[in-house]
Formats: C-alpha cells, sequence, structure tokens
C-alpha cells in the first residue's frame, strides 16, 4: 500500500547495528534449574502471591493474581516448586529488590491443561479482555503497560485506527524484526482479536524500510487472507525515534497527540508486534505469557542472536548460552543503547519488558566528565518533540522544577537524541529524569500534606460538633431539670390544705 506519510521535528539516522544478531533464527534458551518471577513486571499495581512456599505448580499456572485496575496476573514459566516468595535483586537501574517467587524447576516443563478458543467471536469483548488480562500480557516493547485497558477505549471514544508497531527504530534490538519474520501468521491472528475487541477494520502494519525481510513476511500472510483487507503493511524511512507511539501515529497519520493527551483522544490504539502475537497465543491457544523473544547482542557476543526465553532465568545463564566474554562485574546494557541502563550484576531475571541485552557497544562511550554547555541549540534540532532541552537542563539542573514544568518537562519522551547530539556530552536525559522524578516526589507530597490537612480539618469540625452537641445535651438537660421542678412545685401548689385546730378544740 502506498499512501502519504507524516513526519515528525528532530530525530536521528542511526547505525543500526542489527546485522550480527538477524543471521540465525530464533533459538530456544535452555530450561534453568531456578526461575525467579518479580511480581512488579508491569506499569501499575504489582501481582499478589496465591501460592505458598512448597506448593507444587505446572507450567502456565497462575501464581500471582492482579492487585486494582491497572494491573495482570503472573504465571509459572514452568513446573516445578515454590521455594521462595522474598525480597530479591530486580533489574532495574536502582539497583534495588522487591518482592518474587522463585520455582525451582523439576526438568518436565508440564503444561496446565489449557483451554484454546476456537471461535473468539463466540465471546464478547469484554471476555475477551479479561482473558488477555488473566493471561498476564502486558507491553512487550519496552513499556510494559497492561495491554487489556487498551484494548478498552471506552463509551467516550471510538477507535478508527489500530497501529501494530514493528520499528523497532533504537539500534541493536532485533526481536520484534525476527518475530515478524518468523510468526507473521500468529501476529496476523493477535490483529484479528484485537479488531474485534476494539470494533475497528482499519489496521495498520508500521515497518521501517530496513527490514525487507520482515516486509515481505507479512505482505505475504496478508495476501491469505483476504478478510483483511482493510489490514496494510506501511513502509516508513528509518529514523530515531519513530518507534516511539506519539511519532509513529505522526508519521503514519499525520495526526498529532495532543500535550497531555493520549492516542485514543484522536481515535487511534497502537500496540507491539510482539504484544500482538502474545496475544494470539492466549486466545487461539490458551498459553498465558511467560516468555518473550530476547536479543543477546553486541561487540563481546559470540553467538549474538534472538532467543525466547522463560521469565525469570538468570541472566548469567542467557548470556553464558551466547558465549558471551565478559568479566565479571563488567557493565551490560538492558535494552538499547538510548534509551536503555546499566547493570553490573547478571544474576538479575529475564522480565517481560527485557527486550535486549547488549553486552560491549562499538558507537564508543561517552567521556566520563561532561564539559561545560556551548550553547550550540544541536540538542534542540535533534528533539522530536520539538523542546528546549538546553532550558530544560538549565532549570532541572538548578532544581527550578516549576520552570522546567513550563517548559513541557513531562512532554519529554526520554529518547535520548538531545545527549547522543551534545558536543559537551552532558547526559541531558539523567537531568531531565531527575526532575521528573523531584516534580511527582513533590504531588505526593503535596497530596500527602493535602490528605493529612483534610483530616485535621474534619478533626476539627467533628471535635467542635461533638462539643456542640454536648452543650445542646447539656441545656436539654438543664431544661428537662427545670421543667420538672417547676412541675413538682406546681403539683405542690395544687394539693387541698388540711384545716388547722386549736388546743380548745382538742380539750372539748
Amino acid at each position: 500500500m502506498t499512501q502519504k506519510l507524516g513526519s515528525f521535528p528532530g530525530g536521528l539516522k542511526l547505525n543500526g547495528q542489527k546485522k550480527r544478531s538477524t543471521q540465525v533464527a530464533i533459538r530456544k534458551m535452555p530450561l534453568s534449574k531456578k526461575l525467579i518471577l518479580p511480581l512488579q513486571q508491569h506499569i501499575g499495581e504489582a501481582s499478589i502471591p496465591i501460592v505458598s512456599v512448597g506448593d507444587k505448580v505446572l507450567k502456565g499456572q497462575k501464581i500471582a493474581k492482579a492487585e486494582g485496575h491497572v494491573s495482570v496476573a503472573l504465571h509459572a514459566p514452568s513446573s516445578g516448586t515454590i521455594i521462595a516468595i522474598d525480597e530479591q535483586p530486580i533489574p532495574h537501574p536502582s539497583g534495588l529488590s522487591a518482592l518474587c517467587i522463585s520455582i525451582e524447576t523439576d526438568g518436565e516443563d508440564q503444561w496446565i491443561k489449557r483451554q484454546p478458543i476456537k471461535d473468539f467471536t463466540e465471546h464478547t469483548e469484554h471476555e475477551i479482555r479479561q482473558l488477555i488480562r488473566d493471561a498476564g500480557i502486558v507491553g512487550l516493547g519496552g513499556a510494559g503497560f497492561p495491554s487489556f485497558i487498551k484494548l478498552n477505549p471506552g463509551v467516550h471514544h471510538h477507535v478508527e485506527t489500530l497501529i501494530i508497531n514493528g520499528v523497532e527504530c533504537e539500534p541493536y534490538i532485533t526481536c520484534d524484526d525476527m518475530i515478524m519474520r518468523e510468526r507473521a501468521e500468529g501476529i496476523l491472528d493477535g490483529i484479528e482479536i484485537m479488531c474485534y475487541a476494539l470494533h475497528v477494520k482499519n489496521c495498520v502494519i508500521a515497518i521501517e524500510d530496513n527490514k525487507p525481510e520482515a516486509i515481505s513476511a507479512l505482505e505475504l500472510a496478508l495476501g491469505a487472507r483476504p478478510h483483511l483487507k482493510e489490514t496494510n503493511v506501511v513502509v516508513i524511512p528509518t529514523r530515531y525515534p519513530t518507534g516511539s507511539e506519539k511519532q509513529l501515529i505522526q508519521v503514519v497519520t499525520g495526526k498529532q497527540v495532543p500535550t497531555g493527551g493520549l492516542p485514543i483522544d484522536i481515535g487511534i490504539v497502537s500496540h507491539n508486534v510482539g504484544t500482538t502475537y502474545a496475544i494470539a497465543r492466549s486466545i487461539k491457544h490458551g498459553e498465558p505469557l511467560i516468555s518473550r523473544i530476547v536479543t543477546v547482542t553486541g561487540r563481546e557476543v559470540e553467538h549474538a542472536g534472538n532467543f525466547e526465553t522463560l521469565f525469570g532465568t538468570p541472566m548469567h545463564e542467557l548470556l553464558e548460552f551466547c558465549g558471551t566474554k565478559r568479566q565479571p562485574e563488567e557493565p551490560f546494557i538492558l535494552g538499547g543503547p538510548m534509551m536503555g541502563y546499566n547493570l553490573s550484576g547478571d544474576h538479575l531475571p529475564v522480565t517481560k519488558t527485557a527486550n535486549c541485552i547488549i553486552v560491549g557497544v562499538d558507537d564508543g562511550a561517552k567521556a566520563s566528565t561532561p564539559l561545560p554547555c556551548i550553547r550550540c541549540g544541536e540538542c534542540a534540532t535533534a528533539c522530536p518533540v520539538s523542546l528546549l532541552p538546553q532550558q530544560l537542563y538549565w532549570h532541572s539542573r538548578a532544581k527550578d522544577l516549576d520552570k522546567a514544568k513550563e517548559y513541557n518537562l513531562f512532554d519529554c519522551i526520554e529518547c535520548g537524541c538531545c545527549s547522543y547530539v551534545c558536543p559537551s556530552e552532558i547526559p541531558l536525559v539523567h537531568y531531565f529524569r531527575f526532575a521528573k522524578t523531584e516534580i511527582m516526589n513533590q504531588q505526593q507530597e503535596h497530596a500527602k500534606a493535602d490528605i493529612a490537612r483534610i483530616r485535621h480539618e474534619n478533626r476539627l469540625a467533628r471535635l467542635e460538633l461533638e462539643q456542640q452537641e454536648k452543650e445542646l445535651r447539656q441545656q436539654q438537660r438543664k431544661a428537662a431539670l427545670a421543667a420538672t421542678q417547676a412541675a413538682k412545685v406546681k403539683q405542690a401548689a395544687e394539693l387541698p390544705t388540711e384545716p388547722q385546730t386549736t388546743d380548745s378544740q382538742e380539750t372539748q
């Protein structure tokens, strides 16, 4: 399909570094003896354990339930025994620990009884969304937002276009490219399910022009499904960060998501290709989300590629399986080189949002000590959201958070374009993340203070009301007592008086 494409300001043309990990087919990572599953693997509330230490579990069995609306379930990636439910280190730049469920696998990899759905149209849209939620499916493009929520536009919105994001614009990452090449039929199955849930017919599969094999695979699969005539592959120019949701919408539709708004506000919903495939597996095959494809690549990886890996697999086992030449405690990148973050501990588990591990980046490292800003303006030119990173940097550094908000700090998508082009090698995005965190912390403190103030005012009002009621009761008691006394006096006055006798009358 040929259609007129839109564009967005800024952006970068980067060296993709993708060939190294696309030379062989997707491989399956061997089963680990121990799986560590953080309960917080998505945006929103962490799931709540429904198993205990010592319980036997089967592959695909639910081991934690969703807590709150923005949450999904968690499942056992393999059969085995629950050996711990405790705090353990998780893959996060903070290096902190979180509550995890640990499973000692039994090597049998025995599934629960699965319940595939032959005809999903026999179920309501609400039932489909609930099945997706119970399957633990979240966005696999990196953010980890619960997928069922984006399939519920609500009564006040109408979806005009479903965009399937196969762009994968960040260097090194190729898991989406490979899933499109090898599992195109499953992606189309997921598209049919999502179109049904959203009541939408128009669907666009967006792929960058540097992925010809993926483009061919999906076009060939679409050719065999004439009923998906309103689903089209749209090839877009390779430019970073086109894969970011709002920038992709701008390129594909020419529409712009308003500041502070969501894609649904302009009638658009987007999902990642990996998420789409996972939805198909959950509905058509009854399989919850228990694994994902992880790109392992970099200069120090001998057998780079893409590996279907069970959640909870320790990263050091995956790195060893790939023949990684890495010294102990040597940092590696989780995610891409632009938006990922460094980790040093490799005993951390693979989670739902772990799309790529890079060991040895070929682009060269940044200087350890940034130089002063020279006000060149390159950061503003590269910004895909038309912000002024230089001004945001000054205000964030000075902790002038109100000014940072005035310069639309929260419109920043943290793509790293500004940091990449900065000749002084200032880690601009780090300052922006810091400022965002500080603002959110302040907002939470203000919210807590408001709650405390309201509670105090309510307490004072309650005490005052109680005092008024007490005084009223005292007045009522006094009035009742006075009325009783008056009644007694009145009653005594109304009694008949007996005649008095004299001494002489008594003598007679």
